[in-house]
């Protein structure tokens, strides 16, 4: 078994920094991760929470998906978190306002899109997967990315993650 990592919206100054979804019905990526060209990664698990507070707020669209690189968002960098062990390498998963981040300014051009789960939420509530163990969750290849994007209506945060593996 490879190495595990985590990305949620963190910086070193704070333990979570909450990620507001765009309010305009528009999609926001709220969490991305890029694959380096010299390796693939294995999702093991991905989840998303909300802070709502109105019941009667519509659901809106959460959705992890895989594209090519070359349509990557701009984001707030982040650097991915030893998930297993604190004695792992660093990840090969970059951080970068055009790699591994959160919190898009801007989308890019999807090219390639390839949704792994889309779901439709209540922002009162949220969601989470772990695939079976066994290498059973999606592989993403060298030089794509993964987002967890949404698409809402209303006014909240969310606070997004995803684990996944990468070969020893």
């Amino acid at each position: 078994m490879g190495s595990l990592y985590i990305s949620t919206p963190h910086n070193t100054s704070a333990p979570f920094a909450p990620v507001e979804v765009a309010t305009s019905a528009a999609a926001k990526s709220v969490l991305q991760v890029a694959v380096p060209s010299t390796t693939d990664i294995r999702i093991l698990g991905w989840g998303i929470s909300f802070d709502g507070v109105t019941p009667t707020d519509p659901a809106g669209i959460v959705e992890l998906f895989d594209c090519t690189a070359s349509t990557l968002a701009t984001v707030t960098a982040l650097s991915p978190d030893k998930f297993r062990s604190s004695t792992a390498p660093a990840s090969l998963c970059v951080s970068g306002t055009t790699a591994t981040g959160y919190n898009a300014t801007a989308e890019g051009t999807l090219t390639a899109y390839r949704p792994l789960d889309i779901q439709e939420v209540h922002p009162q509530t949220g969601y989470s997967l772990w695939f079976p163990q066994g290498g059973t969750g999606p592989g993403i290849d060298a030089s794509h990315q993964i987002r967890i994007r949404t698409t809402f209506s209303v006014t909240i945060n969310c606070i997004p993650w995803v684990v996944w593996e990468e070969p020893s």
